[in-house]
C-alpha cells in the first residue's frame, strides 16, 4: 500500500510517499497545470491513501483522486501544525510531517462533504444571494414609487403597477430610474420569488 503526505498549493504540490511493503520513502514536486500531478496519481495502484491539509482550493484534487480510485483524507490545518516538532516550515518538511501523521495513525481527519452535498450547498448560497438582490431591487422600486406619492404595495408588481411606475415623472437625473430598476426586476421573473428555483 502507498501512503502519501501531500503539501498542496495552487500551482504545485510536494509529496512524501511511503511504500508500506518496502519501507521506501520518496519525495517529489509535482506541477498541476502541465498534467504532471494527474499523470503521477493515475500511475499509482488504486486505493492509495493521500493526506492533505484543509484548504479552499482542493475540489479539483478531490475529484481527481475519486475518479482514480484513491482515498483522500483532509486534515485540520491547525492540529497538523500543532503536532509538528520542527517549527521551520518547508514544503518537503510539511509533506513528510503529513506522511508521518498518516503512517502513525495520528492524522487529524476532518469530515468532507460529498460532491453532491457540496453542489447542493453552493446552489443554496447562490439562491440566497439572488433572493437578497431581488429584495433590494424590490425595496428600491417601492421607495421610488412612494417618494412620488404612489403606494400600491403588492399591486406595484401587477401590469397596472408597472405602467404607473414607468410613467412616474422624475427629476432629469433620475428619469430612467424606474425603467432601469424595473428591467432588473423583470429579469428575475416579474417579481415572483418563486421564480428563483429552490
Amino acid at each position: 500500500m502507498l501512503i502519501i503526505g501531500c503539501d498542496l498549493h495552487s500551482r504545485y504540490q510536494v509529496i512524501a510517499m511511503l511504500d508500506t511493503e518496502t519501507g521506501e520513502v520518496v519525495t517529489r514536486r509535482l506541477q498541476h497545470e502541465n498534467g504532471e500531478a494527474k499523470t503521477f496519481y493515475a500511475s499509482l495502484p488504486k486505493l492509495s491513501l493521500v493526506g492533505i491539509e484543509a484548504t479552499g482550493y482542493t475540489q479539483w484534487f478531490e475529484r481527481l483522486l475519486a475518479e482514480l480510485g484513491h482515498e483522500l483524507w483532509v486534515g485540520d490545518a491547525a492540529e497538523i501544525r500543532a503536532r509538528a516538532v520542527r517549527r521551520q516550515k518547508t514544503d518537503t518538511r510539511d509533506a513528510e510531517h503529513l506522511l508521518d501523521l498518516l503512517s502513525t495513525q495520528r492524522f487529524p481527519r476532518l469530515w468532507v462533504p460529498s460532491p453532491q452535498e457540496r453542489d447542493g450547498r453552493q446552489l443554496l448560497k447562490h439562491r440566497n444571494k439572488l433572493v437578497r438582490m431581488q429584495t433590494s431591487v424590490r425595496n428600491q422600486l417601492h421607495f421610488l414609487a412612494m417618494s412620488q406619492g404612489v403606494c400600491r404595495k403588492k399591486k406595484l408588481w401587477s401590469a397596472r403597477g408597472r405602467a404607473e411606475l414607468e410613467g412616474l415623472s422624475l427629476a432629469p437625473g433620475r428619469a430612467s430610474g424606474g425603467r432601469s430598476c424595473w428591467s432588473c426586476w423583470t429579469s428575475w421573473g416579474r417579481g415572483s420569488p418563486s421564480s428563483i428555483r429552490r
